[in-house]
């Protein structure tokens, strides 16, 4: 399935190094499917985003996302795609930006028409043709209309389409220069989040991988400062990962005060299953291992 890391250090900067992709020949890289663009969101000293993508059609071409990229930064998003709507294309892989504001989304939400005619004139935002790219420009024209509250945004946004649209999963990540949300809901793709102690459980830097992610990170900066990690699936054997209910959005502050609440408390009114998705989108909504391996992403 699609991999969405965040990692914030608050309003400190640390520097960081992002493997997107497995080397070609590795074990994990032999057994998962080819995904379709890897990118890497991280803010400068100041504050704009600053994005690093790339579209892949095959594992051969991807020699952007297999070297690692060391960055500074104190709030980073990392994605991996697997299509579900929307062509191959730079334009659809994420993460997107608009306004100070970076966004990535694990899911799948359909009848796109009717969402357009209700973005009206905010569909001039979306520049490709997912889904998700279009759940990031109705949270902005959301934001807009609550007077710049990111995550009163966010609650607008998700709501309306739990009660509107079609859905399989509406994850999200949305990051700011210093402040990181991420959002679960339903119950059916896993979204986990970590407030990470300076060195960890072990005492040490961080180093964060996972047999069901492509995605690695790595900041030495970490052995004594502390993090807060958001992830689709659990990056090390930390007992603190902590997997979110449905409907709870997640605020992580400047200072690294987390904040949760649960803001949709009811089903999607048209809950999708994998077998009403198109067998391109339910592959992209699977754990992304060895075919006999394969279950569905459920919590």
């Amino acid at each position: 399935m699609c991999q969405m890391f965040a990692l914030t250090s608050g309003s400190q900067p640390i520097e960081a190094t992002f493997w997107l992709l497995d080397a070609p020949d590795s074990e994990r890289a032999l057994s998962a499917r080819t995904p379709d663009g890897a990118g890497l969101a991280t803010f400068g000293e100041d504050r704009v985003p600053r994005i690093v993508k790339q579209p892949i059609s095959s594992r051969a071409g991807a020699d952007f996302a297999y070297q690692p990229r060391t960055v500074v930064s104190s709030t980073f998003i990392a994605h991996v795609r697997h299509a579900s709507t929307g062509k191959v294309s730079l334009a659809n892989t994420h993460p997107f930006q608009h306004a100070g504001r970076v966004f990535a989304h694990n899911g799948v939400i359909e009848e796109l028409d009717r969402l357009d005619d209700h973005l009206g004139e905010h569909r001039a935002l979306v520049q490709g043709d997912t889904d998700s790219e279009r759940y990031f420009a109705l949270i902005n024209r959301e934001i807009e209309a609550q007077g710049g509250d990111v995550g009163a945004g966010i609650v607008a946004a998700a709501r309306w389409i739990a009660a509107n649209l079609p859905l399989y999963s509406i994850n999200m990540v949305l990051a700011t220069a210093d402040e990181l949300w991420a959002l679960r809901y339903p119950d059916t793709n896993r979204l986990y989040v970590l407030s990470r102690e300076p060195g960890g459980r072990n005492n040490r830097h961080l180093d964060h991988a996972s047999p069901f992610s492509e995605i690695r990170a790595r900041s030495l900066d970490l052995a004594d400062r502390p993090a807060v990690a958001v992830e689709s699936e659990r990056m090390d054997e930390d007992p603190a990962w902590r997997l979110m209910v449905s409907g709870e959005l997640v605020h992580v502050a400047a200072d690294l005060t987390v904040t949760s609440r649960v803001v949709i408390s009811i089903p999607p009114a048209r809950q999708l299953s994998l077998d009403d998705l198109s067998p391109e989108a339910a592959f992209s909504q699977v754990v992304n291992v060895a075919p006999a391996e394969t279950t569905p992403a459920s919590a």
